[in-house]
């Protein structure tokens, strides 16, 4: 009799250990954050053949800093970025879905962004949030020149972390996985998001991006402090474009590496600027490869050549008339290597968002 009963007691113990291990795998799945991943395909799909995706036109507030000391504080002009958020077909109200922020390049918000770039990412399971920087501005400048001289990189750098923190309260969107990506103009201001002095002025309290990727991003300015947000870069250009210096994105992507990140370069032979745009090979524009700048610790903007501060519009119209030349450089479509950039950039996402 004794021993039927010591049999039933560790039974009976047995039994709520069990239930007990159980109620906590079921409580640790109740608390565990539902991901969707994203499902990127080679070739991507074709954006002519995909039905109309959910497309809504947002805005949210911003600011207009000049440079990097400006950023975050009072200083800086309040504003109201606008931009189209493209969302995957089956995003719900879960916060389980990755996206990506796009910046664009000094052409301003051209077709070969927005309307190529977020119905494909979409349809592959990841949002895209697509600023158009130059477009909330327009009382600043509207001049292709004009722009380049008023509306600087730190405005772009104030719209992404806008961006993100715009993303932060959407349902559908994982905050925690989210890429910034931008093209030239927007490459370089790509570049100036990762440090640490901008991502911590900027960005949303206890939140950063997941990752950076800069499409022919020219390489101009170096800073000081190289500290990172620690996310990597993937650093993508043509061996003919000649507004890249591959030496100086080498210098700068061992900045990137001390200061926490890790990079990927990856340059692809016969490219020029623009692969991915709507333009045949042509020659347009002036030169500013030979623009060499350094963010100070303060956020100061220096002429790396006469150390002259790059204080307001006065001076930033100087600098560059001093190091701008007057020639033009190619660009043009090249359908081979966009679709190898898009596997190098489908990569790499699909390499964050899995371990982020």
């Amino acid at each position: 009799m004794t021993r039927i009963i010591t049999r039933m007691r560790s039974s009976g113990v047995a039994s709520c250990l069990a239930l007990l291990l159980l109620c906590l795998r079921v409580s640790a799945a109740a608390a565990a954050p539902h991901i969707v991943d994203p499902h990127i395909v080679d070739p991507w799909p074709d954006p002519a053949r995909l039905p109309a995706p959910r497309l809504e036109r947002v805005t949210f507030p911003s600011s207009s800093p000049f440079g990097p000391a400006m950023l975050g504080t009072s200083e800086a002009p309040p504003a109201t970025a606008i931009a189209e958020l493209y969302l995957p077909p089956q995003a719900g109200p879960d916060h389980a879905t990755a996206a990506v922020i796009l910046l664009h390049g000094a052409a301003g918000l051209v077709a070969e962004r927005g309307e190529t770039y977020g119905p494909q990412l979409a349809a592959m399971g990841v949002a895209v949030l697509v600023i158009d920087t130059f477009g909330s501005r327009r009382d600043m400048a509207t001049g292709f020149n004009e722009r380049l001289l008023a509306i600087t990189e730190t405005m772009f750098v104030a719209d992404a972390y806008a961006g993100l923190r715009y993303l932060v309260a959407r349902p559908e969107i994982d905050a925690h996985r989210v890429v910034l990506a931008g093209f030239s103009y927007g490459g370089m201001a790509t570049m100036y998001s990762m440090y640490a002095q901008l991502a911590d002025r900027a960005s949303p309290p206890n939140l950063r991006f997941a990752g950076f990727v800069s499409f022919y991003g020219p390489c101009i300015a170096r800073f000081r402090d190289s500290r990172t947000t620690g996310a990597p870069l993937l650093m993508l250009y043509g061996q003919q474009d000649e507004l890249i210096r591959p030496e100086r994105c080498a210098q700068i992507a061992d900045d990137l590496r001390h200061g926490g990140s890790q990079v990927t370069i990856i340059s692809y032979p016969g490219a020029v600027h623009q692969w991915d745009g709507g333009l045949s090979r042509r020659m347009i524009g002036r030169n500013l490869s030979a623009c060499s700048f350094e963010v100070a610790r303060d956020g100061t903007i220096h002429d790396a050549d006469t150390g002259i501060a790059m204080s307001g519009g006065l001076t930033r119209k100087l600098l560059l008339a001093l190091c701008v030349a007057d020639r033009p450089y190619p660009i043009g479509r090249d359908p081979a290597v966009r679709a190898q950039s898009n596997r190098d950039f489908g990569r790499f996402l699909m390499q964050v968002f899995g371990s982020s």
